[in-house]
């Protein structure tokens, strides 16, 4: 945790391995940290700097918030058997409602509530899907 106006580590919360992606929720009270190797998205109270959920993933990468605040969208990696997926995770309960099947390699993820679009970053290529993601 770095404070802005000094630029000082303030405090520092220990996550799973390799955490790659982060994305804070729209009232700034809970971060989403992906662990890329440690195959986990922890969740931390940023009044406590606490680890206070952690939510299984396969080679979980991007990660993003929904507008509301309800949903968290991230990108899995995976392997070649549980395959290359979007979770989207409940933020009340901190468990995936819902996995979908994406193309090789997602890596970002975007949610934007302009006709329920969730954009997701493959390696060479940008996707914008509606049909198959459970949105907002």
């Amino acid at each position: 945790v770095i404070d802005t106006e000094t630029n000082n580590v303030t405090a520092t919360v220990p996550v799973g391995d390799n955490p790659v992606g982060v994305a804070i929720n729209p009232d700034g009270t809970k971060l989403y940290v992906t662990n890329h190797k440690g195959n986990t998205t922890s969740v931390i109270d940023t009044t406590t700097n606490t680890v206070t959920a952690t939510v299984p993933g396969y080679g979980p990468y991007g990660v993003s918030v929904t507008p509301d605040g309800k949903k968290v969208y991230v990108t899995n990696l995976g392997s070649d058997l549980s395959g290359k997926t979007v979770a989207v995770i409940d933020t009340e309960t901190n468990t995936i409602i819902a996995t979908v099947k994406v193309g090789s390699y997602p890596r970002e993820v975007a949610v934007a509530q302009m006709e329920n679009n969730t954009f997701y970053h493959k390696n060479y290529s940008f996707n914008v899907t509606s049909d198959n993601f459970p949105l907002f």
